[in-house]
């Protein structure tokens, strides 16, 4: 059974940091995209990082661009988004998803998802 669970949300202020993490289990780890997904209240989902089948990364979202890092360690069958100098309007519930082959396509794509962590920056 495939599984995704993050954890690593909270509370912080502004200008604070988190690290994300994406526990996979369930199938081959390097045969699955990994991708970070967030979610603002009365918002769509948006992709925010996505990590490649050979371990690279792909950074889709301008706002976060030189704040937020994926990484991962293969051997632990995790991904982590380290998010630096946060701001308010990055409050949203974060995802990682996974789905076969590559990052490409939007959320509807990705069959699997975990089951959200939230994550709320104080001004």
């Amino acid at each position: 059974e495939v599984q995704l669970v993050e954890s690593g949300g909270g509370l912080v202020q502004a200008g604070g940091s988190l690290r994300l993490s994406c526990a996979a289990s369930g199938f081959t780890f390097d045969d699955y995209v990994i991708g970070w997904f967030r979610q603002a209240p009365g918002k769509e989902r948006e992709g925010v990082s996505c990590r490649t089948t050979s371990g690279l990364t792909i950074a889709y979202l301008d706002s976060v661009k030189g704040r937020f890092t994926l990484s991962s360690d293969s051997a632990k069958n995790t991904v982590y988004l380290q998010v630096n100098s946060l701001k308010p309007e990055d409050t949203a519930v974060y995802y990682c998803a996974a789905r076969r082959y590559a990052c490409t396509g939007g959320a509807l794509s990705y069959a699997y998802w975990g089951q959200g962590t939230q994550v709320t920056v104080s001004s």
